[in-house]
């Protein structure tokens, strides 16, 4: 840290700051409908995009702060143990291409707007539904954090925002900086926002990437040099924990904790409301497949970027809070105006997905909670209403997991968020091509799967925190350490099975399936033909009960 303000940098990240503003209120103009008042419209950009749009929307809520920050300061702080997240990205799209084409033919074609939504359709039960609703909103609210995060790192690094010593309206400062400019064009323009900002922040990320993956080994005397001081540097023993720093290459007692980690995120990942939100602005089957087929190039990508975490060891950056690693990286090797790009490419960065992951988690509460279990008779302008406060409270819940929680160890708000996530696989991904899991069992194995994962991360201790320090665990059973959160999604599909076997043999009452197996193959056409904005999960006049 250079102790001062950097004036160049903070100048040049103003201005593309200011940009994505101005581009975000804009927006609201950007192929404007003729009714404005629709959740159609202001939460999913009245479902018109195309396949560079939605391909540059999905990147921008898939790679995020957490991507440009998090995981090479996880690789910084331990080695290629944060390298889970190059394999979870390989790992999910042959995933993501077999199901969210029937995912979105089906929403399209009843109308839906969320992933509750659909699964009330499918399985006839609002308790399921309010379940996947609240696990959206609650696995959300950490992963808006994480980008507030990335936010004030930079920020810190430019040395706004006042150090450790400084009272706590000067030291989050730039959280509610950031709050302020997600509420204002979030609330103004929707899910259009984001969209069009995605194109800047996309171009700036890879622009960045291109850059430092040249320019600092270069400077650092190649990537031979980069490997031998960092493998140097792992092999030091660490005074808080009295072992090795970390490694160049997992260790064997790794494997099983590298493995889940990876399996489980990558299952996890198209689960998050803001991915399907993403995926159903798009107006045809075949945008969905034609993006989902050039995502893995955001893939090479993140193996490009996890690589500045063994350079910022090499080049011997010293910080207390691993999520300054990379941005101070940035301020020592860069240019100071090219480090004002490289800052702006990670403010940008978490701007976008924050943007879609409110209007996400506000989508379902209006759906499924607000017209549900409130006011079933509210009308579209009213939806839209409501689902644009709750974007705002959203963020405030958000800013609470920063206020509250332990900044230094940030990739473990999204973790935790993946334990709850992930038991929603179940009723959302096996509901697109099996009815045969009973609606009951369904609900119990959930409730089961949050409650195990909860309680078990938990109670997970780190140098740093007594609580929440991580999110492996031993595998019951078997006694390797792995990743909490399949453990739980094991415990819920066991549970689900067993419970679906017993209800069918009492023969206890099945919800009404609202959908037929042709919606799940039906094209942009068809779907608009019999789309029907007015109709809810479950009213549909000829349901089929298989």
């Amino acid at each position: 840290m250079t102790g001062g303000v950097n004036g160049v940098a903070l100048a040049v990240f103003a201005l593309f700051f200011l940009l994505v503003t101005v581009m975000g209120f804009l927006a609201a103009r950007w192929r404007r409908p003729g009714d404005e008042q629709s959740l159609d419209e202001w939460g999913l950009g009245g479902r018109s995009f195309g396949t560079w749009v939605t391909w540059f929307l999905l990147g921008g809520d898939l790679y995020t702060a957490y991507t440009f920050v998090a995981v090479p300061a996880a690789i910084y702080a331990a080695g290629a143990a944060g390298f889970f997240a190059v394999p979870y990205t390989i790992l999910v799209y042959p995933l993501i291409f077999t199901f969210l084409p029937r995912l979105w033919s089906v929403c399209h074609r009843h109308g839906y707007v969320t992933t509750a939504d659909f699964v009330r359709g499918r399985f006839g039960s609002k308790g399921l539904s309010l379940a996947v609703a609240f696990t959206g909103i609650l696995a959300t609210m950490p992963y808006i954090a994480l980008q507030l995060v990335g936010i004030q790192a930079v920020l810190d690094v430019m040395g706004v925002g006042g150090g450790a010593n400084s009272n706590w309206f000067v030291k989050d400062l730039p959280l509610l900086i950031a709050f302020g400019v997600l509420a204002a064009y979030t609330y103004s323009s929707g899910l259009r926002a984001p969209a069009m900002i995605a194109f800047v922040k996309d171009t700036l990320i890879y622009l960045v990437i291109v850059v430092a993956i040249i320019y600092i080994p270069i400077k650092l005397g190649g990537f031979d040099d980069i490997f031998a001081k960092a493998g140097e540097a792992y092999s030091q023993t660490s005074p808080v924990t009295g072992k090795p720093r970390g490694a160049l290459v997992s260790a064997p007692d790794a494997q099983w904790t590298y493995a889940t980690l990876a399996l489980a995120s990558a299952m996890a990942m198209f689960m998050y409301p803001h991915s399907i939100t993403a995926t159903l602005s798009s107006r045809s089957r075949g945008v969905i497949r034609r993006s989902t087929t050039v995502m893995p190039l955001y893939t090479l990508m993140l193996g490009l970027l996890a690589l500045l975490g063994f350079m910022a060891v090499a080049a011997g950056v010293k910080v207390t809070n691993g999520q300054l690693a990379i941005p101070q990286l940035f301020e020592n090797m860069f240019p100071d105006w090219f480090a004002g790009v490289a800052f702006a490419a990670i403010g940008i960065g978490a701007l976008v997905p924050a943007a879609i992951m409110s209007i996400a988690a506000a989508n379902l509460f209006t759906r499924n909670i607000y017209k549900d279990f409130i006011k079933p008779d509210a009308t579209p302008a009213q939806e839209t209403k409501v689902s644009k406060i709750v974007s705002l409270l959203v963020k405030v819940g958000a800013l609470a997991f920063v206020l509250t929680m332990d900044k230094t160890v940030a990739i473990n708000f999204q973790l935790l968020g993946g334990i709850w996530i992930l038991q929603t696989f179940p009723a959302l991904v096996g509901g697109l091509f099996t009815r045969w899991c009973h609606r009951w069992a369904l609900l119990a194995g959930w409730a089961v799967g949050m409650i195990y994962g909860t309680l078990a991360a938990y109670g997970v201790a780190s140098p740093t925190q007594d609580h929440f320090g991580g999110s492996s665990k031993e595998i019951p059973g078997i006694g390797e350490i792995g990743y909490i959160g399949l453990t739980a999604f094991v415990m819920n599909v066991v549970v689900t099975v067993v419970l679906t076997f017993a209800l069918k043999a009492f023969k206890a009452p099945d919800g009404i399936d609202a959908t037929s197996p042709s919606d799940y193959t039906a094209d942009a056409a068809e779907a608009g033909a019999k789309a029907a904005p007015t109709l809810r999960p479950g009213t549909s006049p000829a349901p089929n009960p298989g």
